[in-house]
């Protein structure tokens, strides 16, 4: 089964360049597509001259092997009942995302089997480095280098979704709340001033904190906001003379990050806060008529996105786009990661009955 195949090269982040040289081999073999690649990061482009053209984009990397002894999630992978192809195949990556890299590698190779002329142009985009820091995102270089190759009308990103289209994504910001006091002997706390003592109030807040759920065009986004690490003291014998809260907010993508920005120094009102990083949500554009027929295509009632996904990048370029892919999002990044081989089918199909309808 392809999807074992993809997940048997080891493609931890940063190295990606045997997958992708292995992806890129297979594009080269279909003859209508036009490839062109960018260090790890692959755009593979149908040129039928259509009126509409759809993005399948979706990355190559994965988070690090477990640690644990005897996981499942790791590589190579392996089969449940030992029969390839059959039943549920477990390893790193088996949902996020080699099952959907796999989905789209069969898409590219069965586009134009037996002479068929899919009804749309269809740009394939496979991408290093999702699974670090924003800087290092392959998608976010060929956005640099080559954004006229992702030009398109609406994108689907093959993250999993167990088999249902998820539209947009909310934000994420962080941010560091810090107190201040003054250092002292343990012995003699009456002469300092304790920083994490008055980092108390932030915690209470943001225990206190009732998170919303916004509705965005018709689908209902769930908020978070938690503080997600606290950083204080120096040693056991000394009153810690600073404090830092770092806290995570997943917003609506009805909000900029400045708003959201906003909604957080409010809340925290009286302490200095000092936003570390952001990334714009996107809304779901389930409206456009492409997304419209897809939705329509799977039959599911679509579900938001409460994770931030690479459909904010499509989405900052004004192009539409939706998360859909096969596995339990849920399973992502777990020691024990797998998906079932029918999942994987079943959302080619949908994919292939789409792209020619």
């Amino acid at each position: 089964m392809l999807t074992a195949a993809l997940m048997d090269i080891n493609s931890v982040s940063g190295n990606e360049k045997q997958l992708a040289d292995a992806v890129e081999a297979a594009l080269l073999e279909i003859p209508q597509l036009t490839v062109m690649r960018d260090g790890d990061a692959i755009i593979a482009r149908t040129e039928l001259g259509r009126s509409e053209r759809v993005i399948l984009a979706g990355h190559l990397d994965t988070v690090p092997l477990p640690l644990t002894e005897g996981s499942r999630g790791t590589v190579p992978s392996s089969w449940e009942a030992g029969v390839p192809g059959e039943g549920i195949l477990f390893g790193r990556g088996a949902t996020d995302m080699k099952g959907g890299a796999a989905v789209q590698l069969a898409l590219a190779a069965g586009l134009f089997d037996g002479g068929a002329q899919p009804k749309r142009d269809v740009t394939f985009v496979f991408y290093d480095h999702e699974e670090v820091e924003a800087v290092k995102s392959g998608l976010g270089r060929l956005v640099r280098h080559h954004g006229d190759l992702l030009q398109g009308d609406f994108a689907i990103l093959l993250e999993p979704t167990d088999g249902t289209v998820e539209g947009g994504c909310n934000g994420t910001s962080r941010f560091e709340a810090s107190t201040a006091g003054e250092a002292a002997h343990s012995a003699r706390a009456w002469m300092g001033s304790n920083a994490i003592h008055a980092a108390a109030p932030i915690l209470a807040r943001l225990a206190a904190y009732e998170p919303r759920t916004i509705n965005v065009d018709g689908l209902d986004y769930r908020e978070s906001l938690n503080a997600v690490k606290i950083n204080g003291g120096t040693a056991g014998n000394v009153i810690p003379d600073r404090c830092v809260v770092e806290i995570n907010y997943r917003f609506a993508p009805d909000k900029t990050p400045d708003q959201a920005e906003t909604h957080v120094r409010e809340l925290l009102a009286g302490f200095e806060v000092v936003r570390t990083d952001a990334a714009a949500g996107a809304r779901p554009g389930l409206q456009h008529p492409a997304a419209a027929s897809f939705v329509a295509a799977v039959g599911a009632e679509p579900k938001p996105k409460y994770g931030w996904t690479d459909v904010a990048r499509f989405s900052e370029l004004g192009i539409p786009a939706v998360n859909f892919g096969p596995g339990d999002p849920l399973l992502a990044h777990k020691d024990n990661e797998h998906v079932h081989a029918d999942a994987i089918r079943k959302c080619l199909a949908a994919l292939q009955g789409w792209l020619a309808g």
